[in-house]
């Protein structure tokens, strides 16, 4: 399982995004693989096409990549906290890490400071 933080998804959604060319790399790479995320990943990525008013194109872009809504595991509220007070990530991105250790997953995101947090995790990094 591959866990998509919200900067992967808005750099394969968004041609102009400074990410557009590596995203459509990394999930061309592991093309083979199932892809999830969390539902706030999710929310966060289809923010920009719900203000432009291409939300549904959004949603079937992400549906043809088959990207799996991942839920939290049992505790999930005191898990985030403590993973936001060992940390120092926001919260979004602690629930990145959570469900990517709730699914055994590995992590693919651009963002640097989440990326370390999750190594230091021992989560695996695309």
């Amino acid at each position: 399982m591959i866990v998509l933080d919200a900067s992967v998804l808005i750099g394969h959604l968004d041609a102009r995004n400074p990410h557009h060319e590596r995203a459509r790399e990394l999930l061309t790479a592991h093309a083979g693989s199932e892809f999830g995320a969390s539902s706030i990943s999710l929310a966060e990525t289809l923010v920009g096409p719900a203000r432009s008013g291409k939300l549904e194109l959004a949603r079937d872009a992400l549906g043809r990549l088959a990207v799996a809504e991942l839920a939290f595991g049992m505790d999930a509220s005191t898990r985030l906290a403590t993973l936001r007070a060992g940390t120092g990530l926001k919260l979004p991105d602690c629930c990145v890490l959570l469900v990517a250790q709730d699914h055994e997953g590995v992590l693919a995101s651009f963002d640097k400071d989440l990326a370390r947090g999750a190594r230091e995790l021992g989560l695996a990094v695309a």
